[in-house]
């Protein structure tokens, strides 16, 4: 192991003690070291970091996230050999991106869910329908779910328990009783394909086809197929089918729904950041702006606030 991969060990070995879960830097900063090391580079240097990530591929958003964790890095290794450059903020100038979210409708979700039965993969089609089902009627993280140990769903309840979620919160979610059921009958198939195998059952919720925790690369390939099956093609304005959009589907479907029952939106929308884990409720109002009729339901809101206080 090189001097760099071990510092990169320790990096992430500190910095995941303080609460960060860093999967994504651990992914591009062992791609830097792997360049650097074919560079026979020692240390980081300004030119080196801006040259890897500004390297083909991807857009100045995506240069400036590979060089914002470049920076990171270099900062924590600055204090160990001061020959090291830490490059300077903002050296890629980037504004602040987000992709457009693919809305599905519901019958594009029960599309999903159908083929993803049909599967060939007796695991993979018995896990991904229930897989797809909890990820459009919770609007959880892709992570979180994976993330699920058998322990965490309370059957008789109709709760699930996300421990240890994005900046390390955990939190309750009450299940609709259809979803509580859903999940009962996807741990009874589970067993039984666990047990037809002869496998050890490791407790994790949502099983690969060696009863073992799926991990996002599997996940990722998988859904490709299954939305290509399904017939789901990308929409104008770089908008494609991604799996992380079943959150904000979740998200405009929730806020939709109380509009059009006349609901005080901004006093329930609290309830919605705490169920879909946020921060803070200002993360969860920019889904007003991620659906048309949401803006619109929003403009006719204040145009009637606006007529009573004429």
């Amino acid at each position: 192991m090189s001097a760099l991969r071990q510092a990169l060990a320790d990096y992430l070995s500190v910095r995941r003690a303080l609460g960060f879960a860093l999967d994504r830097a651990e992914k591009l900063l062992g791609q830097f070291v792997t360049y650097l090391e074919q560079q026979q580079a020692e240390i980081i240097t300004i030119d080196n970091a801006v040259e890897w990530a500004t390297l083909p591929g991807g857009d100045g958003w995506w240069h400036a996230l590979r060089l914002c964790a470049v920076r990171r890095f270099a900062v924590y290794l600055h204090t160990i050999d001061d020959r090291t450059q830490v490059p300077p903020p903002g050296l890629i100038a980037c504004g602040k991106h987000r992709a457009t979210p693919y809305l599905y409708s519901d019958a594009e979700i029960r599309a999903l869910v159908q083929t993803a039965t049909g599967l060939q993969n007796r695991f993979y089609a018995t896990t991904f329908p229930a897989l797809i089902s909890v990820l459009a009627v919770t609007g959880m993280r892709l992570g979180e779910v994976i993330a699920l140990d058998v322990t965490d769903f309370d059957a008789a309840a109709g709760i699930l328990t996300i421990r240890a979620g994005k900046f390390g919160k955990s939190r309750l979610l009450p299940l609709h009783p259809s979803t509580a059921e859903g999940l009962r009958r996807y741990l009874t198939r589970r067993e039984q394909l666990i047990r037809d195998k002869n496998l050890v059952d490791c407790g994790v919720f949502f099983i690969s086809n060696a009863a073992t925790r799926l991990d996002h690369s599997r996940v990722q390939k998988t859904w490709r197929r299954i939305r290509r099956l399904a017939g789901l093609a990308p929409r104008p304005g770089n908008c494609r089918p991604r799996i992380h959009d079943l959150r904000h589907s979740f998200a405009v479907s929730t806020l939709l729904d109380w509009y059009r029952r006349g609901e005080d939106v901004a006093a329930l929308l609290p309830t919605l950041s705490t169920y879909l884990g946020h921060t803070d409720p200002k993360h969860t109002f920019w889904y007003l702006s991620a659906a048309p009729e949401l803006l619109a339901l929003a403009g006719q809101r204040l145009d009637a606030y606006l007529g009573d206080t004429a």
